[in-house]
């Protein structure tokens, strides 16, 4: 550290000083406004490396003519874990406004991106300074997030990813890995092989298709026995996945493992619950919810691979602070860890 960083904490002027820029030019690379040249922004990143400087998120808050607001775009189906997500952002909202934070949520009708283009479409910067979604990878979606992001408002992505937007940062799990670690549990379950069928929400979420990508990759070089069906899109509907588990099990009777990706897991419970076959095929599902429990519970479910929601909105909660007080950069968080839940570990 310099001379600066060793007597007292950096402040915007030493950033100023330190890159040969006013006050006005370190004001706007911070809040990530227009109208300074790359060349410049660069000078002023390069400056607020080399003295350390970190800005008091609550001092800017303090400092801000109004509070912060975020709003969160959350799917409403019959999905548990969105639903779940929804809870935890209405559990945080209350207690964030003593932070002088302001919490909104929009339910959107699920896999529809439209529904999702139109609702960022519609969000005023003047009233949101950060909204959070669920992404999908329709080019409707990325056009709605560049958009938002051009008019000055921070776009995070939680659970699903949409690299290659303007989006500022992403909340979730490493999706390719949570597929890698339920191929080489379902290995493990069939060192014989076998047929093993999987059911996907929709490949046009990233996380689903990550998913599938990190499953067949493990499989394919580690576990060459194992004849994949599928992936069947359930659109994560209990109704469309109790169907689609009841027609694998006509179709095939030899089957001898199941992957579902996605969710509508209540209603690949209620099928296992009614066949024979319950607790003699080897299932993989996500997300620690009331039907994976009570799939794990009963020996219909042999591993649920979790992402602990409440922990992701808090995340995001903290991320979006950094990102709309501290202007530049992506922000940082710390990583969502894959919780692996069998019978014996509920909790």
């Amino acid at each position: 550290m310099n001379e600066i960083g060793l007597r007292r904490r950096a402040t915007v002027h030493d950033v100023a000083r330190a890159a040969g820029v006013s006050l006005a030019t370190v004001d706007r690379v911070l809040n990530a406004r227009p109208g300074v040249r790359a060349a410049t922004v660069e000078k002023v990143e390069a400056a607020i490396a080399e003295i350390g400087f970190s800005r008091d998120l609550g001092a800017s808050l303090l400092a801000r003519a109004r509070d912060l607001r975020l709003t969160f775009v959350i799917p409403d189906s019959s999905n548990e874990f969105m639903a779940s997500l929804a809870a935890a952002v209405e559990q945080r909202a209350g207690p964030a406004l003593t932070d002088r934070v302001h919490i909104d949520i929009r339910r959107i009708r699920a896999l529809d991106a439209d529904a999702l283009a139109q609702s960022l479409d519609a969000i005023d910067a003047r009233s949101c300074d950060c909204v959070i979604i669920v992404a999908s990878q329709e080019p409707s979606v990325q056009a709605a997030v560049d958009s938002a992001a051009k008019r000055g408002i921070a776009v995070m992505t939680l659970v699903s990813d949409l690299p290659g937007s303007q989006r500022r940062h992403f909340i979730g799990i490493d999706n390719v890995a949570a597929g890698r670690t339920a191929a080489s549990l379902m290995g493990r379950f069939l060192p014989h092989g076998g047929k093993v069928a999987v059911i996907a929400g929709s490949l046009h979420l990233r996380d689903h298709s990550d998913r599938l990508l990190g499953f067949q990759t493990v499989l394919s070089a580690q576990f060459p026995a194992i004849e994949l069906i599928g992936p069947v899109e359930g659109h994560d509907e209990r109704s469309e996945t109790q169907a689609i588990v009841g027609r694998l099990f006509e179709r095939h009777p030899d089957l001898a493992g199941l992957y579902n990706l996605g969710a509508g897991n209540a209603g690949l419970v209620a099928t296992l619950d009614a066949s024979a076959r319950s607790g003699a095929i080897r299932v993989i599902a996500h997300e620690l919810t009331e039907p994976t429990r009570r799939g794990l519970q009963s020996g219909a479910v042999d591993v649920v691979l979790d992402q602990n929601p409440d922990g992701e909105i808090r995340e995001a909660i903290a991320v979006a602070r950094t990102l709309v007080l501290g202007g530049h950069g992506s922000g940082s968080s710390n990583p969502i860890e894959i919780g692996i839940f069998l019978r014996d570990n509920l909790r």
